[in-house]
């Protein structure tokens, strides 16, 4: 009985633990390594973030006011969605147990339909915080 609880545990701790692993790397990575300006010897004490496609794409798509808009926050929020949607689509592959082209089709839909809906959501989030 303890033994069939360990295996049920495991079964699920394993992706949840894949998943953390994976997002906690991809946020590093883009956010120290994409988001940020090479600093010249005139901005050493500023911290400065580059506007992303990401960023582009909400700014024109949701007419978002660069003046108004804390462009750091905007890199923060921007890394961690990127790093949710490529956590999730790369968990769900990797537990699938199907052949490698099914696998590929639902990796590329299930990953269209959340940067879609995700800089959606995002986007009228920052277009009502705005009025």
């Amino acid at each position: 009985m303890l033994v069939g609880k360990i295996i049920i545990l495991q079964n699920i701790l394993e992706p949840v633990l894949t998943f953390v692993c994976i997002f906690v790397l991809v946020f590093l990575v883009y956010y120290f390594f994409l988001c940020r300006k090479k600093k010249t010897k005139k901005q050493k004490s500023k911290r400065s973030f580059k506007i992303t496609n990401e960023m582009n794409y909400l700014i024109t798509k949701f007419n978002l006011d660069l003046k108004t808009l804390d462009i750091k926050n905007l890199a923060r929020s921007v890394a961690l969605i990127n790093a949710f949607i490529i956590a999730f689509v790369s968990t769900v592959l990797i537990n699938l147990k199907l052949q490698t082209i099914l696998r590929l089709l639902i990796g590329f839909v299930l990953l269209f339909v959340l940067i879609y809906a995700c800089y959606e959501i995002y986007g009228n989030y920052l277009k009502k915080g705005r009025k």
